[in-house]
């Protein structure tokens, strides 16, 4: 450290004040790109979580109208037909909805499921991930949400997760013991899965995927784009401080250097001419008093020989 001083001691003026400039620059773009990056995530995931909302809103009112008044109407048929309806079930209902909102091209890599570890239809089947989703919700009955990024063969996905549980009765009809269910059901799904369920019992998790990529990718345009900006600013006030300091400093502290080295070779006619009256005009003030004075001891000297 000490060698890197005397070094620094040695630079010129304005290669000291470049140096210091540059190390201030360094930490503040470094400071302020942390910053401007974290911003810019929690904006993303906050817009991930904007479009994830609405979706949710409304894949809830699919399976609430479903399950209020599609349900009773179909239900009687559940017994009599030879094949089940599965209209009158309020997932399969969410499930048909979400894949027509993803015919959608600003929706096509969105993607819905009620992930359940024992579910009657297996596309239902939840993955690993999702059943810890599950027990997690089992296990913590306060939590109601879940979200986060999950890296998926498509590409990194930010979810959100929320606990499904049973909270009508009548689910049980179909949901409790093959003896009860629907003979339709049985015919179509078989009588190994989707039973045991209890009443209040979470028996899934509500999982939404929003694609991330192209938002990180916009996210990370903005953040070059605007350090790119920050370090252009840079660039032009650092030049314009060296052309201010040059012309308003240096130059003039140069001038006066000549001045003060030919009145020290002999020549007096050398002015120390400073019209400004700012610190460097006082100085060549000071440099034309010493010049006097310097005048005067040698004609006294002279003098007295």
């Amino acid at each position: 450290m000490l060698w890197l001083s005397k070094d620094l001691r040695n630079l010129k003026i304005r290669d000291q004040f470049n140096i210091f400039i540059v190390l201030i620059f360094i930490l503040g773009i470094s400071l302020s790109g942390t910053a401007l990056s974290k911003v810019l995530e929690h904006r993303a995931e906050e817009e991930l979580t904007s479009k994830a909302m609405v979706l949710f809103v409304t894949m809830n009112s699919v399976r609430n109208y479903t399950q209020k008044q599609i349900n009773p109407l179909l239900a009687p048929k559940l017994e009599t037909e030879s094949a089940f309806i599965p209209q009158a079930i309020p997932t399969y209902s969410v499930r048909e909805v979400f894949e027509s909102i993803r015919s959608n091209e600003e929706y096509k890599n969105f993607f819905y499921k009620d992930a359940a570890p024992n579910p009657t239809n297996l596309r239902d089947k939840a993955d690993e991930f999702e059943t810890q989703l599950v027990k997690e919700f089992r296990t913590h009955p306060q939590i109601k949400q879940r979200s986060d990024f999950r890296n998926l063969p498509e590409g990194k996905v930010f979810y959100i997760a929320r606990p499904f549980a049973v909270r009508e009765q009548r689910c049980l009809e179909c949901h409790s013991t093959p003896e009860i269910a629907p003979k339709s059901l049985l015919a179509s799904y078989g009588s190994e899965h989707g039973f045991g369920w209890k009443l209040n019992e979470i028996i899934a998790a509500q999982v939404l995927y929003v694609p991330a990529e192209e938002i990180f990718h916009s996210v990370r345009r903005s953040f070059y784009l605007v350090m790119g900006v920050v370090i252009c600013v840079f660039v032009i006030i650092i030049s314009t401080i060296n052309l201010l300091l040059k012309k308003a400093v240096l130059q003039r502290i140069r001038k006066i250097a000549k001045t003060a080295h030919e009145v020290s070779t002999g020549n007096m006619d050398a002015e120390f001419t400073e019209k400004s009256q700012d610190e460097i005009g006082a100085l060549a003030v000071a440099f034309n008093r010493m010049k006097s004075s310097l005048e005067i001891s040698m004609k006294l000297l002279s003098h007295k020989k």
